[in-house]
């Protein structure tokens, strides 16, 4: 998606939903953008002086991160990696943040992704989610999630926290899209 254009998902700033969670202190230690796209929460994490980790399987979005990193004056590291293995980072991360990840995995990647957070994170470490909800209209686009869902695929080894109603702004709509947002401890 990102050879063709700007992806609808990539608003050029962080999500509303996941800043405020950022003005209200809710990232510490090291961070990961786990499909971070172009960068803006992993940047968002080092402008806050964390140390910011960002993955996404797209070499052009990794790219275009590592320059709006530079041009933005922050460091921090940027990968090509899948998010069903972020054991293989070698790294353990006390904060996650996922915006719009979670959302394209079927029912099996989903559960590959969970256990792929837990290997990456310590006791205590908080994942932030943000994805479409079952409250979005229509069918195009990724799966819409139900609260349950999120509940279910982190029934084992983590704390449900929160699930809330947000929006998920996108470019294809002023409005954006009804989205939920979690925020999940691990065990």
């Amino acid at each position: 998606m990102y050879l063709g254009g700007t992806p609808p998902w990539d608003i050029g700033r962080p999500q509303p939903a996941l800043l405020e969670l950022a003005n209200r202190g809710a990232f510490a230690g090291h961070v990961l953008d786990v499909g971070c796209g172009t960068g803006e929460h992993a940047i968002l994490a080092a402008q806050l002086g964390l140390e910011a980790t960002g993955i996404d399987s797209s070499p052009k979005a990794i790219e275009i991160a590592r320059s709006k990193a530079r041009e933005r004056g922050v460091s921090m590291r940027f990968e090509v990696g899948d998010a069903l293995k972020l054991d293989e980072l070698g790294t353990k991360f006390e904060t996650v943040i996922d915006s719009g990840l979670f959302h394209v995995f079927d029912d099996e990647a989903r559960s590959v992704f969970v256990r792929s957070l837990h290997a990456a994170t310590l006791p205590g470490s908080r994942y932030h989610l943000l994805c479409f909800s079952d409250l979005a209209p229509g069918e195009m686009g990724p799966r819409r999630i139900t609260q349950q869902e999120i509940r279910s695929s982190f029934a084992e080894g983590w704390e449900v926290e929160s699930i809330d109603p947000a929006n998920m702004a996108v470019t294809l709509s002023p409005d954006g899209m009804p989205a939920w947002r979690a925020s999940i401890t691990r065990a």
